[in-house]
């Protein structure tokens, strides 16, 4: 008998699937982040990933369309939450708000003067449900996990990132973890996160940013989605960092190993549009 969880006094709880009212998964910008879930976004340090989620922040709080939406997508402000161990809030975090033209009074963050933030933190919902936050970012993952918990141990990290998805999912506050890749150049992308390959299976989106290999614009950068549970895989996202904020570019359609410079074994998910055309293509060449 396995004695390592205590079940007494545990009430037995069911529900049927008759009970259960089917409901469309929304999103804050499709197919990139859905509502309501965890999405990761992970890439090399310095390659800009703060200064592309703070950029997300400015346009959430004003109720701007996300890249490449309809100009008339009708989108309510709403209030972020950034948490960020790396950069001082006064000296850079606002700064580059203010410079991608955010709402101030919508951005807030929780004081780590006296303890630090980890993912089973009570204060994260408390601050949500007193602010309505709708929008938390925690930048990095590293530096939120907390003592005890080894972020390649899968079964440690599920129970830490459970709690933050019901945190979400609750309280319909979608939320965006930025990750550092590890040094394996070379691999397929969706396993360089940090860490174990589970925070990238317990996350509903996975977006990475790269440095575009064949580019002479060395503040060039590429955003592509690494894995899609909801909705199909988005296009490429390019843009370009300045210094304290980012400029989209355009979307292009790529492969994974294309954005990565990746050769050999072709990885993620095959590109739908492209294949098409070559089916097309055959069709018509046939004869």
């Amino acid at each position: 008998m396995n004695t390592q969880y205590d079940y007494s006094g545990v009430k037995l709880e069911t529900q049927l699937a008759t009970e259960i009212e089917p409901k469309d998964v929304q999103f804050l910008w499709y197919p990139y982040i859905p509502k309501s879930k965890v999405t990761v976004l992970t890439g090399n340090p310095g390659d800009g990933k703060s200064k592309f989620l703070i950029a997300l922040a400015a346009m959430a709080t004003t109720g701007k369309p996300f890249p490449f939406e309809d100009e008339d997508t009708d989108r309510e402000p709403i209030t972020v939450m950034y948490q960020t161990t790396e950069d001082g809030y006064d000296d850079t975090v606002i700064p580059r708000f203010d410079a991608s033209g955010g709402d101030r009074s919508r951005m807030v963050h929780i004081k780590e003067d006296e303890q630090h933030l980890t993912l089973g933190d009570p204060r994260i919902p408390e601050a949500i449900r007193r602010h309505n936050v709708k929008l938390l970012i925690l930048d990095p993952l590293s530096s939120y996990i907390g003592d005890g918990c080894s972020m390649n141990q899968a079964n440690e990290m599920r129970t830490r990132l459970n709690y933050l998805i019901q945190t979400a999912d609750e309280l319909e506050c979608t939320v965006i973890i930025a990750a550092h890749m590890n040094k394996m150049e070379g691999l397929n992308p969706l396993y360089r996160n940090s860490g174990s390959v589970d925070i990238i299976g317990a996350a509903r989106s996975a977006l990475a940013i790269t440095r575009p290999k064949e580019s002479d614009n060395p503040n060039e950068r590429i955003l592509v989605q690494l894995k899609a549970n909801l909705a199909p895989t988005g296009s490429g996202i390019v843009f370009e960092t300045t210094e304290r904020s980012i400029q989209f570019l355009e979307e292009k359609e790529l492969t994974l190993d294309e954005a990565f410079g990746l050769s050999g074994r072709k990885v993620g998910r095959p590109n739908v549009k492209l294949q098409a055309a070559k089916n097309a293509m055959s069709e018509i060449l046939s004869d």
